[in-house]
């Protein structure tokens, strides 16, 4: 009888050990359920869910029901959650240069794109762990294009005339658009759409997939065909949550949700192509620069990029890695 009581303690401690190692990692984003994103994220949650044998678990607050990009990091810093699937740019508090890629007209189209994040993504990633950050490399959200309301916009000056919208709390983007000599109207993600409709903003910056998930195709009339800035996403778990799950089930989240963000990089790249050509088929008119606007463009672009690192926005020697690789790229130089 006293070795039936002790089996049974020793079962029920090894029950309780076993919960109590279980932990669930609760994570917030802006993208809707049902989006290819969420669909192979919750993929890997699943897959983790049955290797870990229940011990690592997700849930996911989507459709910014958490609220935005800041918001879910102020709830993870009170561990309310424990990460967000959020773009690289909001994440500047645990490493400013994450929102490298987003310096405005830096990129002329995909090949460039590629061939500078094949050197500059481990970087950026070990560098976000640094600061606190655990992360499984970056997905693309897409290049950014000017989107208005109210009239075709290719050149600086035209921009100039319109009420642009930029996400608030984003001194990068408040920083550039002084360059360009706009002055821009800050407002949330939620209030864009809203904003677009009542005229308070006619003129955003957006992916494709981003201006058909977040419905404001249905406010825009022209696109200007020169990509803005290019910007990536990124699921990061709080360091010290992640920390609390044991090593091996450890490699296994990284193992399964690096995939993932490897499959969401290369699946939003073809989402965002298709994106294109939707908003072409919903009367969207394309708007092409003229080569001497471009030029105007990209001088004034320029300017915005010394300012962005004269405020310490992104450190110059970031700026400088990005700028050395386009240029031996752009030069025909063996890589």
């Amino acid at each position: 009888m006293k070795k039936i009581g002790l089996l049974c303690i020793g079962i029920i401690a090894g029950m309780l050990s076993a919960e109590s190692s279980a932990l669930t990692l609760k994570i917030a984003t802006l993208s809707p359920d049902g989006s290819g994103w969420m669909t192979k994220m919750r993929a890997g949650a699943g897959e983790v869910d049955k290797r870990t044998q229940g011990r690592v678990q997700f849930k996911f607050y989507t459709g910014g029901t958490m609220g935005n990009d800041r918001s879910v990091l102020s709830k993870i810093k009170i561990g309310q959650l424990q990460g967000g699937a959020v773009t690289a740019g909001s994440l500047t508090d645990f490493n400013r240069d994450v929102q490298i890629y987003a310096m405005p007209l830096k990129f002329k189209n995909f090949n460039e794109v590629d061939a500078v994040r094949g050197k500059m993504d481990s970087m950026l990633s070990r560098s976000l762990e640094q600061g606190g950050m655990v992360n499984f490399g970056f997905a693309e959200a897409g290049f950014a294009y000017a989107m208005s309301k109210t009239g075709p916009i290719s050149s600086v000056a035209e921009l100039r005339k319109h009420k642009v919208w930029i996400p608030e709390n984003d001194p990068q983007s408040a920083e550039a658009l002084k360059a360009f000599q706009v002055s821009p109207i800050p407002l949330s993600l939620a209030d864009v759409l809203p904003g677009l409709q009542t005229g308070i903003v006619d003129t955003v910056a957006s992916s494709p997939i981003g201006a058909l998930a977040l419905q404001w195709h249905t406010q825009v009339r022209y696109v200007t065909e020169l990509p803005l800035s290019y910007i990536v996403g990124v699921l990061a778990i709080d360091q010290k949550a992640f920390a609390k799950i044991d090593p091996a089930d450890q490699a296994v989240v990284r193992e399964v949700m690096t995939r993932v963000f490897r499959e969401i990089d290369k699946q939003n790249r073809q989402d965002n192509l298709a994106a294109w050509e939707a908003l072409q088929k919903q009367g969207i008119k394309a708007v092409r620069p003229s080569s001497q606007e471009v030029e105007e463009w990209e001088k004034d672009a320029q300017i915005a990029g010394e300012r962005i690192v004269k405020a310490g926005i992104v450190s110059p020697q970031v700026m400088q890695v990005l700028e050395e690789n386009l240029k031996q790229l752009r030069s025909g130089r063996k890589q």
